[in-house]
C-alpha cells in the first residue's frame, strides 16, 4: 500500500458514519423532542439533547411535504453527508435530529458551514442550562 493510499484509508475510517451513530428508535427521537431544545436557520432546524456518550448520534426527519420518496431520500443523503464531513467540528455527547425547512435543497457547502454553527450554538444552550445558577 502506498503512503497516499494509507493516508486515504486512515481518513476514510475516521469519516465513516457507523450504525451506532444513527438515531433509529422512536424512543430516542421522542427523548430528543421532549427535551425541547432547538436552533435553526433558514434551511435547517436542529433539535438536540445530551446522550451520555462521547460521540454524536444523528436522526433525520423529512416529512412528505418535501415530495416523494426519491426527493426525501436525496435530502437525507445530503444532510447525512454534511454531518459526516463536519462531525469533527462539533462537540460530542449529543443526539441530534435534523429537519429540513425548505423543499429546495441547500448546497452541500452551505450545509457544511451552517451545521457546525447550529450544533455548537445548541451545545452552548444545553451547557448553559446544565450549570446550576
Amino acid at each position: 500500500m502506498t503512503n497516499h493510499a494509507a493516508n486515504t484509508a486512515k481518513h476514510t475510517v475516521n469519516l465513516r458514519f457507523r450504525k451506532s451513530e444513527h438515531l433509529r428508535s422512536q424512543a430516542d427521537f421522542q427523548r430528543v423532542y421532549d427535551r425541547r431544545r432547538s436552533v435553526s436557520n433558514d434551511c435547517l432546524i436542529v433539535y438536540g439533547c445530551e446522550n451520555g456518550l462521547e460521540y454524536l448520534r444523528l436522526g433525520l426527519s423529512v416529512s412528505r411535504k418535501f415530495g416523494g420518496a426519491v426527493q426525501r431520500n436525496r435530502l437525507r443523503r445530503l444532510y447525512r453527508e454534511a454531518f459526516r464531513l463536519t462531525r469533527a467540528d462539533m462537540p460530542g455527547g449529543l443526539d441530534l435530529i435534523l429537519i429540513p425547512r425548505s423543499p429546495k435543497p441547500p448546497t452541500l457547502d452551505r450545509l457544511k458551514t451552517a451545521l457546525p454553527k447550529l450544533v455548537n450554538a445548541l451545545a452552548r444552550k444545553l451547557a448553559k442550562e446544565a450549570k446550576p445558577s
